[in-house]
């Protein structure tokens, strides 16, 4: 079996060796990157929900920028919400100016009743950027 690539951002190295997890694995011409939150640098939960889901947003840009890609380059979204009614618009704000124009990743959305303290959580699948 081939061993995992993985992938870390920088500065985050520890929260991934304390819960046991790769930020993301790129395999083949994919990324897979795990669910990120809006952790402040301690690790903690953001507790002001629009800064946590501006925090999730910037710790997978990070991820990305590690493998070389950025949002463009994403083509599936799943996200967990713990009050998705009440917690969209928020969400919307920020997913919006991440990606941008037409066309966009496939989404979906998920209401969920636990995140580890958490309230939001993204994960994607994103396309590696073929060498020219």
């Amino acid at each position: 079996m081939t061993k995992r690539d993985a992938i870390f951002p920088a500065g985050r190295q520890a929260l991934y060796e304390i819960n046991r997890y790769s930020a993301a694995i790129r395999s083949g011409d994919f990324l897979f990157v795990s669910g990120q939150v809006g952790s402040r640098e301690d690790g903690s939960a953001e507790p002001i929900f629009e800064r946590q889901v501006h925090l999730a947003f910037d710790n997978l840009a990070a991820v990305l920028k590690a493998a070389g890609c950025t949002f463009d380059d994403i083509v599936d979204v799943t996200t967990f919400h713990t009050d998705p009614a009440t917690q969209w618009g928020a969400i919307d704000a920020v997913r919006l100016k991440a990606f941008g124009e037409p066309p966009y990743p496939n989404w979906t959305a998920v209401g969920v009743n636990w995140l580890a303290g958490f309230d939001f959580e993204i994960k994607v699948i994103a396309r590696l950027p073929q060498p020219a």
